[in-house]
């Protein structure tokens, strides 16, 4: 099959394609971080969506894709979609004119989701957390978690899926248990899940939100394993 991965630098579930003989590539307008430059496609993706087109991998080789692509798996970002960032919206917490810019990206955001599920394809996954396109565009097909396929952490995940089944979980583990942010009072009980663990990851805001995005190894195997056989 030839798969497009939109959005997806760190080519998780690129890799797992690969593995299984698929002519997968991974698409984002940064440079991919999974160490294979000669499946990614550094460059807007949105013209590469309905297939019939030419690209270079980050090996500088030329590829056509003379039909539909045969698959299309999307993460896009989810920055102003998610419900995380609901707060940003409001009056009480900042002033007019940052929330109108906050609209305004978050609109960006939805057309961009949305060129995904009008893509010309007859297979397609968009991955996101729950968030505005719950509401704005559809409930998603499946709510799912790393842990229902052997990775150790609770995260909601949606998936919006076109002509693909629902995932079935492969390595169910019992449902991990929220960590706390700190010790003493000062707490108040307040929980954290999984991205307690990078912290510490060195970059600012930018590099943890890339690592708050990568895809989990028993999701990305689910995924090729289950979507193409």
């Amino acid at each position: 099959m030839k798969i497009l991965v939109a959005c997806e630098e760190s080519q998780a579930v690129t890799k797992e394609l690969r593995k299984l003989g698929h002519e997968a590539y991974s698409c984002d307008v940064i440079d991919c971080s999974g160490g294979k430059p000669e499946w990614h496609i550094k460059q807007d993706v949105l013209p590469l969506l309905n297939g019939k087109c030419s690209f270079k991998t980050c090996d500088d080789k030329s590829h056509t894709i003379n039909d539909k692509w045969d698959m299309i798996i999307a993460f896009p970002p989810c920055t102003y979609l998610t419900s995380a960032g609901t707060r940003h919206y409001s009056l009480k917490c900042n002033p007019i004119e940052k929330v109108e810019a906050r609209k305004k990206k978050r609109e960006e955001a939805v057309q961009f989701f949305l060129a995904f599920v009008n893509a010309d394809c007859e297979k397609i996954a968009i991955e996101n957390p729950v968030g505005y396109m719950n509401t704005h565009y559809r409930k998603p097909n499946q709510i799912i978690h790393p842990y229902y396929f052997g990775d150790n952490v609770k995260k909601r995940t949606c998936l919006w899926l076109k002509g693909l089944n629902e995932l079935k979980a492969t390595n169910m583990l019992p449902e991990p248990k929220p960590i706390y942010i700190c010790q003493g009072e000062k707490c108040k009980g307040k929980k954290i899940g999984w991205c307690e663990g990078i912290k510490g990851i060195k970059g600012g805001q930018k590099e943890r939100a890339k690592a708050r995005s990568k895809t989990f190894p028993g999701i990305a195997k689910a995924m090729a394993e289950q979507w193409t056989s």
